[in-house]
């Protein structure tokens, strides 16, 4: 049958393939949306002055910037963490909260974040060259009328893809400078930051810094 040489010449492969990373990027978006983020609790606090995720930099924070309690939730803040109003909870190391996760990005989901992006743009480029190889263009109206769903669905993935490789290549810069989305845009209110003597007390080299994130 037809079904079986297509199977023979592989014809078959990339479809399957492609149906797999679809259905990978859905569990991973599943998975870091209902996952815990990295919420502090109560019987979590740590001593004051002392950041399990940060020991080796914390020498060059000055040594009059106190662990705060959050007046949200009352807990007392780890370095780096931040109440998130919308989560109701204070997020370790936190880095923003994804309107389209309806969760917030923190310590424990962050690194999974990245691998579900990566995973969403592959898909959403193999899907725009589907949709681009199946176009064929000529000036006519019933060219129009015969392509325009095609012509509707590259538009749109070609906009999301851009959304989510400008958003995968920036945090691919913070994490390799060892900050976060919110450090880096309210680096002047968070006291941790404003009074340190380095412009990023956490930045250990571009290796050290990936490899702690993703290992």
């Amino acid at each position: 049958s037809d079904l079986h040489k297509q199977e023979e010449r592989g014809e078959l492969l990339q479809p399957l393939i492609f149906v797999l990373l679809v259905l990978c990027s859905v569990l991973l978006y599943f998975k870091v949306s209902l996952m815990d983020p990295g919420f502090v609790k109560p019987e979590e606090e740590v001593k004051e002055g002392e950041d399990k995720g940060q020991g080796v930099v914390i020498p060059q924070i000055p040594g009059d910037i106190k662990l705060r309690r959050c007046g949200y939730c009352l807990v007392k803040q780890p370095m780096r963490a931040r109440h998130c109003q919308l989560c109701q909870h204070c997020v370790r190391r936190y880095d923003h909260h994804c309107p389209w996760l309806e969760n917030c990005v923190g310590e424990r989901n962050h690194p999974l974040f990245i691998v579900y992006l990566s995973v969403q743009l592959v898909v959403l480029l193999w899907g725009g060259h589907v949709a681009w190889s199946g176009l064929y263009f000529e000036q006519s109206r019933e060219w129009l009328q015969h392509n325009i769903f095609l012509l509707v669905c590259f538009l749109l993935i070609f906009i999301f893809t851009i959304m989510v490789l400008l958003l995968l290549v920036s945090h691919l810069y913070l994490i390799s400078c060892n900050t976060t989305t919110w450090e880096f845009m309210s680096h002047h209110r968070i006291s941790y930051l404003r009074h340190s003597e380095l412009e990023n007390p956490f930045d250990q080299g571009i290796i050290h810094n990936l490899w702690r994130f993703f290992c």
